[in-house]
């Protein structure tokens, strides 16, 4: 059986608040637990009304604080946004208290717009100081050496596990570079994802942290009793992508009937391909489907997404996604 993990936005519909968010949060990682999730990754984003995970490790901390064997982590924080001593601290303070439970998967887009990460007080740049930045990064969670000029407290010694995310070619070269576990966002980009893999299983160096490449492929989940439910719940991401790449960021819509009537085709084509990584439908038809993608692509480990609109239909597709990895129908 594959290693399944679930990934969260923290997700506001549109009707709810970002409290009503951030406790679904916490019911759904009690949730997946019981159902034999191996982790639970949380993104950052930055103003995004639909989206409340933006301090992400405060999250996760609350995450593992509520949970107590399944691994929590980011995926994930977006490194240029943060000096690497801060984010080492940070999660140096969440491995020291959740011991050997949480991951720290880093990317290197913003995750948001360039008026906010001006806001954020970083320079602008192109990405070319991401290696840098995670060097350091994993620099402060090693073992520091006794001359330091600067230690990471909490962080130093706590070797947390570092996962290198993307969606393009970029992430697969570094992360082979550096002998590191690699996810691809193919649950929102999956264009490059069969490019990307090849590269990173064929020119991955083994390092100290990982001895054979380590590749987990994430998949949007829309899972109802039925072909028809499956297909509606995932008609409020359609929308989202949508209102997103219409520079129209907003609330989790609810889901609609008759969707072609609110997105254009053009568009549609459009969103419908950055979702094409998903398995939608009855549990029979989600079990066929996530099996094609674990046969093609054969990752070491899958994460499983999926923005619904109503908290336990959420709850409902996660609990059959996980049924059909463990073998059920």
């Amino acid at each position: 059986m594959i290693p399944y993990s679930l990934l969260d936005l923290a997700p506001v519909p549109e009707g709810s608040t970002i409290g009503d968010a951030l406790a679904n949060t916490l019911d759904l990682a009690r949730h997946a637990e019981n159902l034999g999730y191996n982790r639970y990754w949380l993104a950052e984003h930055h103003n995004m009304p639909g989206i409340s995970s933006a301090a992400t490790s405060v999250l996760i901390g609350q995450v593992a604080a509520r949970t107590s064997s399944m691994r929590v982590g980011s995926g994930g924080v977006m490194l240029p946004n943060h000096a690497p001593l801060v984010i080492a601290e940070q999660f140096g303070t969440l491995a020291t208290l959740f011991p050997d439970r949480i991951d720290l998967g880093v990317g290197r887009a913003p995750g948001t717009d360039m008026a906010t990460t001006r806001a954020l007080r970083r320079t602008l740049d192109d990405g070319a100081g991401f290696p840098h930045d995670v060097m350091e990064l994993i620099g402060y969670l090693d073992d520091a050496p006794a001359d330091a000029p600067v230690r990471a407290v909490p962080g130093s010694g706590t070797r947390v596990p570092v996962w290198i995310l993307g969606s393009s070619l970029y992430g697969a070269q570094l992360a082979a570079h550096l002998g590191l576990p690699y996810a691809f966002a193919s649950h929102f980009a999956p264009a490059a994802l069969d490019q990307a893999l090849e590269i990173y299983r064929q020119t991955f160096q083994p390092s100290g942290y990982l001895k054979a490449p380590c590749f987990m492929l994430a998949i949007n989940v829309f899972a109802g009793q039925t072909d028809d439910e499956g297909r509606f719940l995932k008609t409020s991401v359609q929308q989202s992508f949508a209102n997103l790449r219409s520079g129209r960021p907003g609330l989790l819509p609810r889901p609609a009937s008759d969707p072609e009537t609110l997105i254009e085709p053009a568009m549609m084509n459009v969103v419908n391909e950055a979702l094409a990584c998903s398995a939608t439908g009855s549990p029979e038809t989600v079990k066929r489907e996530l099996s094609a993608l674990i046969a093609r692509y054969k990752p070491d480990e899958v994460i499983l997404a999926g923005q619904i609109h109503d908290h336990d239909a959420r709850k409902q597709s996660f609990e059959i996604a996980a049924k059909a990895l463990n073998g059920g129908a």
